[in-house]
């Protein structure tokens, strides 16, 4: 289990260390960069699946999608849904709104938990109606203070659940699924590189991207991959446990790239902090009762 652990905190600093990285590849922008991203992200991703007897599932998915051609549009929203998550985790810390990115990432939880709600009818326990009330509370100083949330916080929150969803709908929600919506991206992350100022031509005019660039396929898919392995090592509730690392890794980013939380903003933070640990606790009981029980 400590392979796991280790395994789970190497994936979020990895995702937090790519998150960052961004700033490094000047004078790309986030569109590029996100094409870059998955072109160099899919192959490694492939070589991967084929390794470890994953690719099946790519297989079964693409025979059912075959003989099943009116899921094919779902299956493309799927991607896009996804595509623009990916994008914006690149544009954001570019464009000053990597922390509105980062209390998008500290909101999902929550979102998921009552998106379990309301499309599965999932009940609250106790301690989730107490993690709900403290997001509520840092919702509303948002409301008072701004008149809503950022774009960019409002795309995480609403948009991965959309898209868990509706991969869950298709029967697509395994590795296999996440591979048809990354290579169904490449033409558009070809079409972004290929328009970009600088193009394919880029590292004829700043070669030190000849190997920055590479690096981030390779930062990409390593976090991609032990994140994958660890979640295989570790019981569920505990691998759900440490995805709490990322978002505060991402804010650590925010503010190491300049950006601050103004004093109005405390009062949105601190309730969603507190809801987000209170979730914390409930899964760290669940694991604790998961270990007692006999085998």
């Amino acid at each position: 289990m400590s392979k796991g652990i280790a395994l789970s905190v190497t994936a979020s600093v990895l995702f937090a260390v790519m998150y960052y990285y961004t700033s490094l590849l000047t004078p790309l922008s986030g569109v590029e960069i996100f094409g870059w991203r998955m072109l160099l992200t899919v192959p490694c991703m492939t070589v991967f699946m084929l390794v470890s007897g994953e690719w099946r599932r790519v297989v079964e998915l693409v025979r059912r999608f075959a003989g099943q051609p009116k899921l094919i549009g779902g299956l493309l929203v799927s991607s896009v849904l996804l595509g623009v998550q990916l994008w914006l985790f690149m544009w954001a810390p570019l464009n000053g709104y990597s922390l509105d990115v980062s209390l998008g990432y500290f909101l999902l939880p929550l979102a998921m938990v009552l998106t379990g709600r309301i499309a599965y009818g999932e009940q609250l326990s106790y301690l989730q109606k107490i993690a709900v009330f403290f997001a509520s509370l840092g919702v509303l100083n948002e409301l008072y203070h701004v008149g809503g949330f950022s774009w960019a916080t409002l795309l995480v929150v609403v948009g991965y659940p959309l898209y868990f969803v509706l991969r869950k709908w298709l029967k697509a929600d395994n590795l296999g699924g996440l591979w048809l919506d990354m290579t169904l991206m490449l033409p558009v992350a070809f079409w972004f590189v290929q328009s970009g100022e600088q193009g394919f031509g880029v590292f004829d005019q700043y070669p030190a991207l000849s190997w920055l660039i590479p690096l981030l396929g390779v930062i990409s898919a390593s976090a991609l991959v032990v994140y994958i392995i660890a979640s295989r090592l570790l019981p569920f509730s505990l691998f759900g446990l440490l995805s709490y690392v990322e978002p505060v890794l991402l804010l650590g980013v925010a503010l190491l790239l300049g950006e601050s939380i103004k004093a109005s903003e405390w009062l949105t933070y601190i309730p969603i902090w507190l809801a987000v640990l209170v979730l914390v606790f409930e899964g760290f009981k669940h694991l604790v009762r998961q270990r007692r029980r006999p085998m």
